[in-house]
């Protein structure tokens, strides 16, 4: 569920016309809905209410200021998975003990930095970066904190760049080693292991992958708990799919959270899930307006002034979003939409279903554009990155301004050696 919804024929964010705010704001905009943020989050922890949960909103998902001050009001965790986004974090207020710092890629100063700072927990993914954050904790006089992470193998049936649970991707220590890497950080005096935990993909549509990885884990916990290696979390990750498409029916977050109260409550152990874009997914809509129809060779072409630098998942993940008009008309014709970036790839959508009445300055919505959106954008072409925007009621405030021209140069320098100068030219 969501709140943009079509009033009397007009598309609407909760309680205003989205016209409105592409009037307001200008085109490309991200606009975000405070209301159903907040339907998703208390919808997930209704689902867990049986076990004892951390949920920690997985930051890569959409780091804007705005949504990680929210869902803290709601009582999130956080997961972060580089120095950047733990500094977000605690610039938006999080409370430290809330938060974990994931990803397989730590440098030195993002684990100093994660230390120092006394978040709940580091999940390490290797023998070599555990062997680092022994070192780091052992210079700072202190034990640090640490979860395993355990590749299960489990195919979660999703798009290969998203897939994180299986043999060859990157991330975790294979299930066969995580047992004697466990044992090992147990013995070491700068560290203590408070955890095991997995992450097998996301935009995950089916229950079995979900309770194939809980069940390793519970066996894994268990084993470790037997041999007196005192765990306090059991981390099962994200992934939980959102319908992109109207015909798409991932489980629901109750069947959820029973298989998890099933497989895992009996463990006793704090269940850490780490969800992103089932709780901002489609919270968010896109903005574009019409520059122009263009004739193609198969159907005609609807070029908008928002491309692959304002949404990459199109072209990276061949991902569908469905694409509506702001103010309703009959779908009597259909387009292939398309952006202005100079790249064949560049394509928004496929077949659309559209007004063929839709002129230039029209204004449309690309649904479901709330996780991965924004985040993944980019000054491609040379192209300025859209405005956010959030909802709540009958207001609408920017939560990240449009960029400017001159960010187009910002800290780039002239052959001399000169810094460019900041102020857009005159005849702009």
């Amino acid at each position: 569920m969501d709140h943009f919804t079509y009033q009397n024929g007009i598309l609407y964010a909760e309680d205003v016309a989205v016209s409105e705010i592409a009037q307001r704001f200008g085109t490309p905009t991200y606009v975000y809905s405070a209301a159903t943020i907040t339907r998703h989050m208390t919808v997930l922890q209704a689902a867990v209410s049986g076990l004892q949960t951390l949920i920690c909103y997985a930051i890569k998902a959409n780091g804007n200021l705005a949504i990680i001050e929210h869902l803290a009001r709601l009582g999130s965790g956080f997961d972060a998975v580089s120095g950047g986004e733990l500094l977000k974090a605690w610039k938006a207020g999080v409370p430290r003990d809330r938060i974990i710092l994931s990803g397989v890629g730590k440098e030195r100063w993002e684990i100093e930095l994660a230390l120092r700072g006394g978040i709940r927990y580091l999940c390490a993914e290797s023998r070599e970066e555990l062997v680092l954050i022994a070192d780091i904790a052992q210079a700072l006089k202190m034990q640090a904190p640490v979860v395993i992470r355990v590749n299960p193998n489990v195919d979660a049936k999703t798009h290969p760049y998203i897939s994180t649970g299986l043999k060859k991707n990157k991330f975790g220590v294979p299930q066969e080693e995580a047992m004697e890497l466990a044992r090992w950080v147990h013995a070491q005096g700068s560290l203590k292991l408070v955890g095991m935990s997995c992450h097998i993909g996301s935009q995950i549509t089916t229950l079995a992958p979900f309770e194939d990885a809980a069940t390793r884990m519970a066996q894994i916990c268990k084993t470790l708990i037997y041999e007196g290696i005192g765990l306090e979390h059991v981390g099962i990750g994200g992934g939980l799919g959102i319908p992109y498409r109207a015909d798409e029916t991932p489980p629901e977050p109750k069947q959820y959270g029973e298989a998890l109260v099933r497989i895992l409550g009996p463990l006793g152990l704090q269940i850490v899930l780490e969800p992103g874009r089932v709780i901002v997914g489609n919270a968010g809509i896109l903005l574009a307006r019409v520059v122009r129809q263009k004739p193609g060779a198969e159907r005609p072409f609807l070029v908008i002034d928002t491309g692959m630098n304002d949404l990459l998942r199109p072209p990276l993940y061949d991902a569908f979003h469905q694409i509506i008009p702001a103010v309703e008309a009959p779908l009597d014709a259909k387009f292939d939409v398309v952006g202005p970036i100079c790249e064949s790839a560049d394509l928004m959508g496929r077949d659309v279903p559209l007004p063929s009445s839709i002129a230039p300055g029209d204004v449309v919505a690309i649904r479901s554009a709330g996780a991965y959106g924004f985040v993944m954008a980019s000054m491609y072409n040379g192209r300025r990155r859209a405005a956010e925007v959030m909802v709540d009621g009958d207001v609408a405030r920017v939560v990240r301004a449009r960029d400017g021209f001159d960010e187009l140069w910002r800290g780039e320098f002239h052959w001399d050696g000169t810094a460019a100068d900041p102020q857009v030219p005159a005849t702009i």
